[in-house]
Order: structure tokens, then C-alpha cells, then sequence
């Protein structure tokens, strides 16, 4: 069988479907898989063959597959969400295919194009639609969660880029990434660790830059907080951006700022979504540097009303405050995070099919 060029190898032991049902009512975060995977295979010689959905199943590499010994590997995150009237889409999947070729750019690894990173999508959601959850209210986010990755498959120890490489998508379903749902969350700000420098990956979604932000995150769950903020490398003065997500300010004169992008910080599609997003709100977004010391001010003062992280997994998140060594820096008056709630509201609407979508963003898959 085929969907969409991709070869189809149906699992002939798929998930019980009571199970399956039991399993959407509480997914958690990344807990439990679908059924299938998609896969892609490249060689130096072939390009991109072999398209298949295949059983989910353990992958089989052998002790010297340059993935496990250079990290040459790169990942995307990506949501199918499910419409009123049963259909499933995703949201700016272009946006994530062209991330992924310039993570792969990065990594010298094959680039992917469009027709095939969203063919992916809809050949795995072909077999495994029914893992997407209903929603059961507009309060209520549950999607499935898409993870397209690659990895060096090589068996070969010199370093240099590998002469074989394997593409895969796999599938999750989710609920709200924070157990605490839109509540403030606190972040620590690392004063030891770094997670990109000019010239690094931090622009690429990929394994080490995550690796990397792990022992400051685990800094930050020893002092109480979700999640760590890192400075820059160069000066340890500009604000970047989280382990995991980007950051915005928004200030009291309507102007919405975010760290600009300097080839150290992930170019987040919600972070780009709410940039445009911001303007039909009658805010002032702004792409630029802003400095701890800023954030300090702004706060004392009053300027910075608000304060909120964004990615695929979390939409929007506020921030409660930031701790460190030395302070909690908490913002002097509570605006409730309006400016946040209503984009944040604004986006699961449009992802959900609630509202229309006037600019494109959304692709069927299913």
C-alpha cells in the first residue's frame, strides 16, 4: 500500500482502541507514542529514498552510527490539531520544514524539502489520525504532538559529515505542557552556563544545544523554578532566551519587545507568529537587544507590564518572575497578563479551527 509516496507497512499489532481512548483522556507530555513512524533514508549516493510508514518500534544502529559519537542530529516539534468537524491540520508547517533545513545546513546534513517533511506528516497522520485528541471544550488543549528528526546513521568513527543519514517522524499525544496550565511560572536565571555563543548552533534545533541547557535546568528545578533563562556569551548582559521557549516583554506605551535574532537564539514559529499577531492587537513588536538590566528597571518601574515565554509545546506561558543568586526580579504592578492570555487565545483559536484563518497558516493533513 501507498499514501501520499510513502510505501505503507501497517502494524499488525496496533494499540488496543479502549486503551488507546484511555490514553488520550490523560496523555500527559510525551509519555506514550502512536502507533506508527514515518521514515525517510538518504546515502550519499541515492538522495532521499525509501519512503515508508512503518511500526513504531525501537531503531536499530550499530555501536559506531555517527549520531552517537558526533551528535550530528537535528529535530523539529510541530501539532496536529483536531477541528469541530472531526478533520486534522497543522499550523505553519512550511515555517518548520525551512527551520529544519537550516538546522540541517548547520549540522551538515541533507536538506528536506517541503513536499517532503509535510508528506511525512500526512502519510503518519493517514494511519494515525485516531490519535488525535478531541478536545472536549475550548479550555482544553490537547493535540498530538509531531517530532520529525534526523540522525547521521553512518557506521563510521572519522569526523566528517555522515555519508548516510535517516529521517524519521514519530507521534505523541499531549495535553498542556505545564502541569500549572497559564499560571506564572518562575525562572531562573543561570549565571553559570551558556547556551549558544556567535558562530555556534544556536540557531539549529538540535540535541547538543538542549544537552547543553541541562544542568542549568536542573539549577533552576533546585531553586523552585520551571524554567532558566540564559544571557548572552559574549558580554553576560543581553537576554536570549529559555531552555526551551522565547521570551517577550511587553511594555506599558504598547510597544511588544523580543530578543532579536543573532544567529544564538532559536527562531521559534509562536515567536514569529505572535510578532504578526501583535500588530492586529494595535501593539508595537520589536525585534532587539534587551539587557538584564533592562528587565531590572523596566520591572521597578513599572514599564514592563508583562512578561511571557512562547513555543510549540507551552503557546504562551507568563512569567512570574525571575530569580537568581542575588534577586527576584517581580514586576511591580500585576496588568493579569492581558496582552499574553488574549494572544494566547487568539493562536489556540486559530490552531483549533475556531477562527478564520486569514493569513494561510494552517495545512490540512488528514
Amino acid at each position: 500500500m501507498t499514501t501520499s509516496g510513502f510505501d505503507l507497512r501497517p502494524n499488525a499489532h496496533p494499540t488496543d482502541a479502549a486503551l488507546r481512548e484511555t490514553i488520550l483522556e490523560n496523555p500527559g507530555f510525551g509519555r506514550h507514542f502512536s502507533d506508527h513512524m514515518a521514515h525517510i533514508r538518504w546515502t550519499v549516493d541515492a538522495g532521499w529514498h525509501g519512503h515508508e510508514v512503518r511500526p513504531y518500534g525501537p531503531l536499530t544502529l550499530d555501536p559506531a552510527a555517527a549520531v552517537l559519537h558526533y551528535a550530528q542530529e537535528i529535530f523539529e516539534g510541530i501539532k496536529a490539531y483536531r477541528h469541530a468537524d472531526g478533520s486534522v491540520w497543522t499550523f505553519r508547517p512550511e515555517k518548520n520544514a525551512e527551520r529544519f533545513r537550516a538546522s540541517a545546513r548547520r549540522l551538515a546534513l541533507p536538506e528536506l524539502s517541503d513536499e517532503d517533511f509535510i508528506g511525512s506528516l500526512r502519510a503518519l497522520l493517514a494511519q494515525d489520525n485516531a490519535w488525535v485528541p478531541t478536545p472536549a471544550s475550548a479550555a482544553e488543549e490537547s493535540s498530538l504532538y509531531l517530532r520529525p528528526f534526523m540522525i547521521a546513521s553512518e557506521t563510521f568513527l572519522g569526523v566528517r559529515p555522515s555519508h548516510e543519514v535517516d529521517y524519521y517522524v514519530i507521534a505523541s499525544p499531549a495535553a498542556a505542557y505545564f502541569k500549572g496550565g497559564v499560571d506564572p511560572v518562575s525562572i531562573w536565571l543561570s549565571s553559570h552556563y551558556k547556551r549558544a555563543a556567535p558562530g555556534g548552533t544556536g540557531y539549529a534545533k538540535c540535541g547538543g544545544n538542549y544537552a547543553a541547557s541541562l544542568a542549568a535546568q536542573k539549577e533552576a528545578e533546585a531553586h523552585g523554578c520551571a524554567q532558566v533563562a540564559f544571557l548572552d556569551a559574549a558580554e553576560n548582559k543581553w537576554i536570549e532566551e529559555l531552555g526551551g521557549m522565547n521570551l517577550f516583554f511587553v511594555f506599558k506605551d504598547g510597544r511588544i519587545v523580543t530578543p532579536k535574532l543573532t544567529g544564538t537564539i532559536l527562531e521559534g514559529v509562536t515567536r514569529d507568529s505572535i510578532l504578526e499577531l501583535a500588530k492586529d492587537q494595535g501593539l508595537t513588536p520589536e525585534e532587539r537587544h534587551i539587557s538584564i538590566d533592562e528587565w531590572r528597571a523596566g520591572a521597578a518601574s513599572g514599564e514592563i507590564t508583562e512578561v511571557f515565554a512562547c513555543g510549540t509545546a507551552a503557546v504562551i506561558t507568563p512569567v512570574g518572575e525571575l530569580r537568581s543568586e542575588d534577586e527576584n526580579i517581580r514586576l511591580k504592578a500585576d496588568s493579569g497578563g492581558e496582552v499574553g492570555k488574549r494572544l494566547r487565545k487568539e493562536l489556540l483559536d486559530l490552531q483549533y479551527g475556531r477562527s478564520e484563518d486569514t493569513r494561510n497558516w494552517l495545512t490540512r493533513l488528514a
